[in-house]
């Protein structure tokens, strides 16, 4: 497995991580003993980098990955995160970065992870109501105390990383980033190399629409939250799925899948940027994992920018109120 360095340390981590949030939440049924199993395999395939959060199954994502720290925790880089609360009915309470929920939410995902440190830790949405100087601040802290050892941003703007990255080093920002969610080019990945921070891209598979899988709305479980996305709606559904299906002949062309094309699209955009496609399946793993041994030349590169440029997917990447928590 090729490795790259978090941002700010010496750590190595894996080229590719696994976002397990699928795993407990959001996109329909899913089965505990298998995702056990398959986080199992993922580190045999060298994957260290494993991100959840506390708002996942509203605990139950990092409850799943303390079943395999058990015995595995020296092969586990863990990421989990903070900031969106949700209450035991998976009602919205709203984003919270006050100092004392910060240290309360730490030691609450410490013991569901039944570990005595969090590797990486994330304030998952910025709290617009507290200054990030006082988040941050108590962040620094939990890692002064040994319970944290790097800390993060997630879907953070560029002006707010700047104001963190002066209380404390940030070592990773996680933001939405693939070939149908490239506003990170704007700004945010050039903040990103200036200040030695990785970009963690997560969904870099447009949440599996860029894989090619759906062909009608109706592909979607009914419990599946994406449902309730625009881009996977109606019209814009289907307008989408005429990009999609251009980088499916592209990939087809090459002799590779879309989802391995659109993944090695997010690693050829540099050597700080590491995606985390979520999976909750081995064949699709090992898919996403052969991406690394793609070189996508620079007009390759250039024709997959001109089929999904800037702005060409239809419709928002949240719906409306879960837009409404993204820092801009």
């Amino acid at each position: 497995m090729q490795q790259i360095k978090l941002g700010n340390s010496g750590v190595r981590l894996s080229r590719i991580g696994l976002g397990c949030m699928g795993m407990s939440d959001f996109y329909g049924a899913s089965d505990d003993e298998a995702n056990v199993a398959l986080l199992h395999q993922a580190i045999d395939l060298g994957v260290n980098l494993f991100d959840t959060a506390d708002v996942y199954g509203t605990g139950h994502n990092e409850i799943l990955l303390s079943r395999v720290l058990r015995t595995r925790r020296s092969e586990m880089f863990i990421a989990t995160k903070f900031g969106n609360v949700r209450n035991v009915a998976m009602e919205w309470l709203g984003v919270n970065g006050k100092p004392s929920y910060v240290k309360a939410a730490c030691h609450a995902s410490l013991k569901r992870l039944n570990i005595d440190h969090i590797d990486l830790y994330y304030q998952h949405r910025v709290d617009p109501e507290t200054p990030i100087e006082e988040t941050v601040g108590a962040m620094a802290e939990l890692v002064k105390e040994g319970k944290v050892r790097f800390i993060g941003l997630s879907e953070a703007a560029p002006a707010t990383i700047r104001r963190a990255h002066a209380v404390h080093p940030i070592s990773a920002l996680q933001t939405e980033y693939s070939l149908w969610s490239r506003e990170p080019e704007s700004e945010h990945l050039s903040v990103c190399r200036e200040l030695g921070i990785t970009f963690v891209a997560y969904s870099p598979l447009g949440r599996g629409f860029l894989s090619g899988q759906f062909k009608t709305p109706d592909d979607l479980s009914p419990s599946d939250t994406r449902r309730n996305i625009p881009r996977f709606q109606g019209e814009n559904f289907y307008r989408n799925l005429e990009l999609v299906n251009q980088v499916q002949a592209m990939a087809s062309e090459k002799g590779v899948t879309p989802s391995q094309l659109a993944i090695a699209w997010v690693i050829a955009h540099g050597d700080q940027l590491l995606p985390i496609p979520g999976t909750r399946s081995l064949e699709r793993l090992k898919e996403n994992i052969s991406a690394l041994d793609i070189v996508l030349s620079p007009d390759e590169v250039a024709r997959l920018d001109s089929i999904f440029p800037p702005d060409a997917a239809v419709g928002t990447r949240y719906a409306e109120q879960a837009m409404k928590r993204v820092n801009l």
